[in-house]
C-alpha cells in the first residue's frame, strides 16, 4: 500500500441525504393497505421499467431500472403502480423545506436526494453526529418518510456513507440500517479502501474491466497503483480523476440552487405505435404536464425538444428554439406536433418524449407574446407550422391569453387535484387506442 498522504484542501462537513425507496415509500404512505407488500412504481405494460421498488420487492431481486416483465416474473405477487410525479414533487418540496432549515447550501439531486454543506454551521448545530441525527429525525417527522444520511469531508465520502446507512432487503422484511453514518477525516481511508472499486464515480463496467486486468478489485488496491499506471489504463482525464477519488480527494463544492436545465416527460409503449394522430394526442398530454412543471418552477422555456425511439431502438431528437420563451401547454404542443410531422414513423414508435429547456425565470423578459417562428429547427430539417399565425390571431395579436388560461388551470388543479382539468385530447382517445395508453413515464432518476 502506498504511504498515506494528507487530504487535499481544507476540511469540510458535507452531508448526503437519500430517501429510502422514495416513490414506493410515498405510495405506501398514501395507501397504508400496501404496508408490508412488495410494491414497485413503474414497470406497467410489457415494456415498462421499474422506477422504484420497496424493500419487500427487493427481497425477490427486483431493482430500479429493471424491466417490469422481469420484476413480475421474479415476484408474481408484485403490486405494480403507475407513477404519480406531481405527488412525488410535493413530497420532495417538503423534504427540501426541511433541509434548508439547516443550511441554504443545499444541492438537490433529482427529487429524493441532496447534498448539504454544513462546514460553517458547526457552532450552530454541534458535532456532525448530532446534526445528522437531528436532520434525519426532522425528515421523518415533517415528511413522514425514512431517509439515510451520510456525512464526510466531501461529496464522495458523504454519498458512500449514506449508502452504508441504508436498510437491507430480506425475505423476513426490511432489515433496518444504521440510518446515519459519519466519516471523520482520519477515517476516510479505512472506510474507503476496502470498498469495491466500482463504488467510485467514473468506474463503470468498461473501466472496471481494464483495472481488473491489472489485478485491482478494491479502492485501496487502486490507490496503491502509481497514478501513471491508472492513466495508462483509463486515459489522462479519467485516470487522474479516479486515482484522486481512490485517495478520498473530491474538491467539488456543493452547488446550491443549481438551475434546472430541462423539464421533460417520456413514455415507453407496450406495442410500437404507428398511428400519427395517437402520437399527437400523447404529445398534447405531455405538453400539458411539462408546461405545468415549467410554470411551477417559475420559468419560461426557450427550446422544445421531441425525442422518438423506433422499434429497432434507433433514437432521434428534434429541437426548436422559440423566438420568445413560453410556458403554456398548447404552445408547446403545437411545436411538438410540428416536429413530429417532419419525422418518418417507419414501422412504429417505441418511445416518445417531450422536454422544455433553455429555462429562464418569469419576468426576466419584458412582456409575453405567442410568436411561433417555426421556420428554423435544430437537430433536423426545417419545420414549418401553417397554423402558427392562427394561434397568434386567436390570442389577439400576441396578448398573453394562453398565460391567463394556464393560470386558471393551475388554480383549479391546486384546489381540486391534478386530474380536475386536462387537455381535451385525453377525452378523444378512441377504443381502438386504449391498448396504447399503457406507456410508463421514464423514471427521471431511479431512487433508493
Amino acid at each position: 500500500m502506498s504511504p498515506d498522504r494528507a487530504p487535499q484542501g481544507p476540511s469540510r462537513s458535507i452531508l448526503h441525504v437519500d430517501m429510502d425507496a422514495f416513490y414506493a415509500a410515498v405510495e405506501i404512505k398514501e395507501q397504508p393497505s400496501l404496508v408490508g407488500l412488495p410494491v414497485v412504481v413503474g414497470g406497467t405494460g410489457n415494456r415498462g421499467v421499474v422506477a422504484s421498488a420497496s424493500y419487500e420487492a427487493r427481497a425477490f431481486g427486483v431493482r430500479s431500472a429493471m424491466p417490469g416483465v422481469t420484476a413480475r416474473r421474479l415476484c408474481p405477487d408484485l403490486v405494480v403502480l403507475p407513477p404519480r410525479f406531481d405527488l412525488y414533487h410535493a413530497y420532495s418540496g417538503r423534504l427540501h423545506d426541511v433541509l434548508r432549515t439547516f443550511t441554504p447550501l443545499v444541492e438537490g439531486l433529482g427529487l429524493d436526494e441532496a447534498f448539504l454543506d454544513l462546514s460553517h454551521a458547526g457552532s450552530l448545530f454541534g458535532a456532525p453526529q448530532l446534526v445528522v441525527a437531528q436532520l434525519r429525525e426532522r425528515v421523518v417527522t415533517d415528511v413522514g418518510l425514512n431517509c439515510s444520511v451520510g456525512a464526510g469531508p466531501n461529496k464522495l465520502i458523504a454519498k458512500l456513507a449514506s449508502k452504508a446507512a441504508k436498510p437491507r432487503a430480506t425475505r423476513q422484511g426490511p432489515a433496518p440500517g444504521r440510518g446515519t453514518v459519519v466519516i471523520r477525516d482520519e477515517e476516510v481511508h479505512d472506510f474507503l479502501w476496502p470498498l469495491p472499486l466500482e463504488a467510485l464515480w467514473g468506474v463503470g463496467p468498461a473501466s472496471a474491466g481494464r483495472l481488473h486486468k491489472l489485478g485491482v478489485t478494491t479502492v485501496g488496491q487502486l490507490a496503491a497503483l502509481p497514478a501513471d499506471a491508472v492513466v495508462a489504463a483509463l486515459g489522462k482525464t479519467a485516470g487522474r480523476l479516479v486515482h484522486s477519488l481512490a485517495w478520498g480527494d473530491d474538491p467539488r463544492p456543493v452547488e446550491p440552487d443549481r438551475p434546472v436545465k430541462s423539464i421533460g416527460h417520456e413514455e415507453t409503449y407496450p406495442a410500437d405505435v404507428v398511428d400519427k394522430e395517437e402520437l399527437e394526442r400523447r404529445l398534447v398530454v405531455m405538453a400539458d404536464s411539462v408546461s405545468a412543471r415549467v410554470r411551477r418552477d417559475g420559468s419560461l422555456a426557450r427550446t422544445v425538444t421531441l425525442k422518438l425511439r423506433y422499434g429497432d431502438f434507433t433514437t432521434v431528437t428534434r429541437s426548436h428554439t422559440l423566438s420568445r420563451p413560453q410556458a403554456s401547454g398548447p404552445v408547446l404542443a403545437v411545436v411538438a406536433k410540428a416536429l413530429l410531422a417532419a419525422l418518418d414513423l417507419k414501422d412504429g414508435v417505441r418511445l416518445l418524449g417531450l422536454s422544455a429547456s433553455g429555462l429562464l425565470p418569469v419576468g426576466s423578459l419584458p412582456g409575453e407574446q405567442l410568436q411561433l417562428d417555426l421556420g428554423r429547427s435544430s437537430g433536423g430539417a426545417s419545420t414549418t407550422l401553417p397554423d402558427a399565425r392562427a394561434v397568434n390571431e386567436r390570442e389577439g395579436g400576441g396578448q398573453p391569453g394562453w398565460a391567463r388560461a394556464s393560470e386558471a388551470v393551475d388554480a383549479v388543479r391546486a384546489r381540486f387535484g391534478t386530474d380536475a382539468v386536462g387537455p381535451a385530447a385525453i377525452l378523444r382517445r378512441t377504443a381502438g387506442h386504449e391498448g396504447k395508453q399503457e406507456g410508463t413515464p421514464a423514471c427521471p432518476g431511479a431512487n433508493d
